[in-house]
């Protein structure tokens, strides 16, 4: 290990999990995951946290964890934020110039983004992310980087990110809480599609769907550039719900069941197969048709997509998608969901895996959809330290080895019984995140569950 090797640490704090992650990049620009860990979130509902004490215990916990099996040791990470308060924006800025001859610099392109920090918003709320689409010089649309050119008048489309202010300071008091600090709040969708989506998709236009526990996110790119964001309220976590209060259940039975026994499909799901589910202390074992349980879930997934191709319309692109859907998260693990998605989109879908970057013999431990987001925070910190040439304080010791991704996971240990076969998943300033957008945006199957 070389003493100049840098190290990043990101945390996700989901509604259904809080994940853990370090890692490092490899000689060719690849990430290795050095260690990963898992545990049950339950202080976070629909991506909000709402009990600061039990999610900085899991953090605390998923923290100690991955610096034992990594070696790596860090008091600062990058955080995820999402949850139903996130909205977007469009908005358009202008500055006059005074002498049209002198060429547009950086300083006129800064002044001009930093002006959209002052619009006006609600009363509790902060905008997170400001992100340049395009420029106009004199009339000259479609510019990507006006910097160098001549002209009297520049404007730029935005598109502004906005959270409220309560939601993005208790991420940060638990972090603080677990005796670390926030190096940069990232919007999680933009995380994940970093780490799922190909450049050739962003450029011929995609909709990335992370199906998370408590919300689901929308991000659609077009022409490599980010075009709309949204956050739609409600995720896996409702099947599971339908599937406890259909089947009149247990929810640790209804997760299960949907996890290793689910499909998204009524019409195919065999008619003669059932699954036992053990009564409720002492009570009669239960017998659930792989059909029926189909059923709830297709019928809860249809009103997720509905939600999600109404993002798709409010974008304003979508006859401009040619890659179609990528959808990630526990959720895209779903069996048969890729097809209910087609159907009901009438777009091509594919499921995304965190595997774009990832290199080294982390690949296959971490190659999983409902890692993407924790994947992209990692990619995301090592951009953030790329632009601003900074440091991350993280160092290595300890005895464990750097050869194989460590990942350890909290597991269910209440099981239904097996299936009965009738017939046989420190905040950046304002001029910082300015820049840093500016220098990013100017860089000219099927898998069942198990």
């Amino acid at each position: 290990m070389g003493k100049n090797e840098q190290y990043v640490a990101a945390i996700d704090i989901g509604t259904t999990k809080i994940v853990s992650i370090v890692g490092k990049k490899t000689g060719n620009g690849k990430i290795e995951i050095l260690g990963l860990s898992k545990a049950l979130s339950t202080g976070v509902k629909r991506g909000v946290v709402q009990n600061i004490e039990e999610t900085v215990l899991s953090i605390q916990k998923t923290v100690e964890d991955v610096q034992k099996l990594s070696g790596v040791t860090f008091s600062e990470v990058f955080v995820g934020i999402a949850g139903q308060h996130i909205k977007s924006m469009k908005n358009r800025g202008y500055i006059t110039r005074e002498n049209y001859e002198d060429e547009i610099g950086k300083t006129e392109v800064f002044k001009l983004i930093d002006d959209m920090y002052k619009i006006h918003i609600n009363i509790g709320e902060e905008i997170i992310h400001v992100l340049p689409q395009s420029f106009i010089v004199d009339n000259e649309t479609g510019i990507k980087n006006p910097i160098g050119m001549c002209g009297k008048r520049l404007e730029a489309n935005f598109h502004i990110v906005i959270g409220q202010v309560a939601a993005a300071k208790n991420i940060e008091k638990c972090i603080r809480k677990a005796d670390m600090t926030v190096k940069d709040m990232i919007l999680e969708p933009l995380a994940s599609a970093d780490a799922t989506l190909t450049d050739d998709e962003k450029e011929a236009g995609v909709v990335l769907v992370d199906i998370g526990g408590g919300t689901t996110d929308v991000a659609v790119y077009y022409d490599n550039i980010i075009r709309h964001t949204a956050v739609i309220p409600f995720g896996g976590n409702v099947v599971t719900k339908d599937i406890k209060e259909g089947c009149a259940i247990l929810q640790r039975h209804a997760e299960l069941l949907k996890m290793r026994y689910g499909s998204a499909l009524g019409d195919i799901a065999p008619e003669n197969k059932v699954v036992s589910i053990p009564g409720i202390s002492g009570r009669d074992s239960k017998e659930i048709s792989f059909k029926s349980l189909a059923y709830i879930i297709q019928s809860r997934m249809e009103e997720i997509i509905d939600a999600v191709n109404f993002e798709i319309q409010n974008s304003g692109y979508s006859d401009k998608l040619a890659a179609g859907v990528v959808i990630t998260g526990g959720g895209a693990m779903l069996k048969h969901l890729p097809q209910l998605m087609k159907f009901k989109t009438a777009m091509d879908v594919r499921i995304g895996y965190p595997n774009e970057h990832l290199g080294g013999t982390s690949k296959t431990e971490i190659n999983q959809p409902m890692y993407a987001t924790a994947v992209g925070l990692i990619m995301r910190g090592f951009e953030y330290l790329d632009t601003y040439k900074k440091t991350f304080n993280a160092s290595r010791g300890g005895h464990a080895t750097a050869e194989k991704a460590n990942v350890r996971e909290e597991k269910i240990t209440v099981e239904p019984t097996p299936v009965a076969d009738k017939s046989a998943e420190e905040k950046l300033s304002t001029i910082e995140k300015i820049k840093g957008y500016l220098s990013r945006m100017f860089e000219v199957e099927d898998q069942p569950i198990k």
